[in-house]
């Protein structure tokens, strides 16, 4: 009699567990309208080298002013970052490790997942340069692991993903798998499935840009998908030529984040774009400027 009580018992609690509602998140990346629509179907605010910031305006190699959990708690969703083999470890440099140093990928990574810890209803991407072609296998999985990342990140169901193939952030959330993870070399979903190579499913624009008006073109591109297959990203920093040095302007960065000069950036793309807005926006100095209010209205939000 006991045993069969026991298992009774046991049976109602499988079925109180299984019968649970499943959570369905009502607010998505700051917006309850944003949790129906397809992650390819969402203008994120990124920032360009996200790891190099200084306030000091001598440092010549920084883009950015803020730091990285700055940057996420101020609304920024996608991090772009270069990488660079240093002292035996992964670190984010520009362009090489002797003109600036990020500190190693783990550290950055820690951060974060520290934030998305924080912050269980916002969905992020991640998007690193490899020019090493450092293996994903044997270097960027332990460091996922490391950070404790790995059980966050999105695998699609198959590469190349079309911009309509992708999952809603409302799913994503639900999931739990809401942090998106590209490479733009050496990525094989065979071996890692979460490191996703970018060309494939990701256009960009040109970049190191010194003219404002920032004119559009296709500037990389790889893979079976037609361009309005893909979903895009505009690399919307200026640049400046100083003697054939080219150098982030923060100068201008008030005009060139502005509402202004990022919707005629955007507009200019859309018919290669298929119509559509872009995905990403890729920009130095992100603290200044109205650049998410330009995102919302991309998104319908404003």
């Amino acid at each position: 009699m006991h045993i069969r009580a026991l298992i009774i018992v046991l049976f109602a609690l499988v079925l109180s567990v299984t019968s649970a509602p499943i959570r369905r998140a009502t607010v998505c990346n700051g917006h309850a309208e944003l949790c129906s629509r397809s992650y390819g179907n969402v203008t994120f605010i990124g920032a360009h080298d996200s790891f190099a910031y200084s306030r000091d305006p001598a440092v010549l190699s920084r883009d950015q002013d803020v730091d990285i959990p700055l940057q996420l708690q101020n609304g920024i969703r996608l991090l772009q970052a270069q990488s660079h083999k240093w002292n035996g470890a992964l670190h984010f440099c520009h362009t090489s490790c002797l003109l600036y140093d990020g500190g190693t990928v783990l550290n950055y990574l820690r951060k974060v997942k520290r934030f998305m810890d924080q912050n269980p209803n916002e969905v992020l991407t991640l998007l690193f340069t490899n020019p090493e072609g450092q293996s994903v296998l044997k270097v960027w999985k332990p460091i996922f692991d490391q950070a404790g990342l790995t059980s966050m990140v999105y695998a699609p169901p198959h590469v190349p993903m079309k911009y309509n193939e992708w999952p809603t952030l409302g799913e994503m959330i639900d999931s739990g798998k809401r942090v998106v993870v590209f490479l733009d070399a050496n990525a094989d979903t065979t071996q890692v499935n979460f490191l996703l190579p970018e060309f494939p499913m990701i256009w960009e624009t040109p970049f190191g840009v010194t003219d404002p008006s920032f004119p559009c073109s296709v500037n990389r591109i790889q893979g079976p998908l037609s361009t309005s297959d893909h979903m895009y990203m505009i690399n919307h920093s200026l640049n400046k030529d100083i003697l054939g040095i080219v150098m982030s302007d923060n100068f201008d960065a008030p005009t060139t984040n502005s509402v202004t000069s990022i919707l005629n950036n955007a507009n200019g793309c859309v018919p290669l774009g298929g119509g559509r807005n872009p995905n990403f926006l890729l920009l130095d100095f992100v603290d200044i400027g109205l650049a998410l209010h330009a995102a919302d209205i991309l998104n319908g939000l404003a």
